[in-house]
């Protein structure tokens, strides 16, 4: 096999997970089946987002800097992956890592990274939130927008109607630039509000909820209570609500570094998240209160910054995976949320952790 052959062998390369669980209702309906797929060239999976088309998008870490590549035929192939970094960025020594992506129904890609300027002990100016995007008729990223020039962290993306993007990140408190245009120009830095209290060197997750507001999953530090709650903020208006999600409480003096996510399901939303080392998911409605019954404890364990998600899949249920010492990991939950099957796993390289579903429903994991 020669060597061109050999790299898209490898790049397609789909891990025989197809087992057809039941769910454990009276109905005895099939949940969706869940299928690994490699991600090119050794690559690191970051995110994964499903259009309205049904194309999946994914952007991963790899040798070559950040990549983005798509799916259009259920992952069994991934097109020639594409540098996240223009030439004019790069700099020797300068690594740019993925910390999120968004991605509109119609396919617009827009991705928010950071880098290691502050191990170069280059200007804390350069520190920042970089962002870029990807409009369905281009074929390349344009050049890395340095939005806050600030160091921070934390960084998270968000999309909703009328070509509204926020982008979130961490400093001691909550901040976000928010764009009318598509990504095009952001506004000035505000507060979200200086009531949150973030657990600073923790992240946070964000989405746009069915009723317009931006939902926001963040670790709270007061009173080194290390608690999970969802900020809904209401742009319009400058409204901030904010509601405890987690129940297991988690008292330490340090920050445990973990990450977690927040997805819009219907008119609510699914989270989950690391406690004391294990991971936790619940179902949230649109005011963000949790639905019966309350946080469900998963099999899943995370390392410090490894990677969760969680996100509604077929008949109600919930797909949770996680990342911990190199291996992937999942269950998926009935509407009840109830395991359906047992736990699945793979190896996977890297922190991240990137799923996204079918056209058809099936559950799309990055390896």
């Amino acid at each position: 096999m020669n060597k061109k052959n050999s790299l898209k062998s490898s790049m397609l390369t789909v891990a025989a997970t197809l087992t057809w669980v039941l769910g454990t209702g009276s109905s005895q309906a099939a949940v969706p089946q869940v299928m690994t797929v490699a991600v090119p060239s050794g690559g690191h999976a970051m995110a994964a987002k499903t259009d309205s088309e049904g194309t999946i998008h994914l952007v991963f870490n790899s040798a070559e800097g950040p990549q983005y590549a798509n799916s259009r035929d259920s992952g069994k192939s991934l097109s020639k992956p594409v540098s996240l970094v223009d030439r004019a960025s790069r700099k020797p020594g300068l690594d740019f890592d993925i910390w999120d992506m968004a991605v509109t129904p119609e396919g617009a890609i827009h991705v928010v990274l950071g880098n290691n300027a502050w191990k170069l002990k280059l200007p804390q100016e350069e520190w920042g939130f970089f962002y870029t995007r990807l409009l369905p008729d281009e074929k390349e990223f344009p050049p890395l927008k340095n939005l806050n020039h600030k160091p921070s962290e934390g960084f998270s993306l968000a999309v909703g109607a009328n070509n509204h993007v926020t982008a979130v990140w961490m400093a001691d408190k909550l901040y976000a630039n928010e764009s009318h245009d598509g990504g095009e120009t952001f506004s000035a830095t505000v507060e979200i509000d200086s009531q949150l209290n973030p657990c600073n060197c923790c992240t946070t997750s964000s989405v746009y909820g069915a009723d317009g507001r931006l939902a926001i999953l963040y670790r709270e530090e007061t009173n080194n209570e290390r608690d999970m709650y969802l900020a809904l903020w209401d742009q319009s208006k400058n409204k901030v609500t904010k509601t405890r999600v987690s129940k297991t409480p988690w008292k330490t003096d340090t920050c445990p570094m973990t990450y977690y996510s927040v997805t819009r399901s219907g008119d609510g939303y699914v989270v989950a998240w690391p406690t004391r080392g294990e991971i936790y998911f619940a179902k949230l409605d649109s005011s963000g209160t949790v639905r019966t019954p309350d946080e469900t404890k998963t099999p899943g364990s995370n390392g410090m910054r490894t990677g969760v998600i969680a996100f509604s899949i077929a008949n109600g249920g919930t797909l949770v995976a996680w990342k911990k010492d190199s291996q992937l990991g999942w269950q998926l939950y009935d509407d009840r949320g109830r395991p359906t099957g047992l736990p699945g796993s793979a190896k996977s390289a890297g922190s991240g952790v990137a799923g996204a579903l079918s056209k058809s429903g099936e559950v799309i994991l990055f390896r």
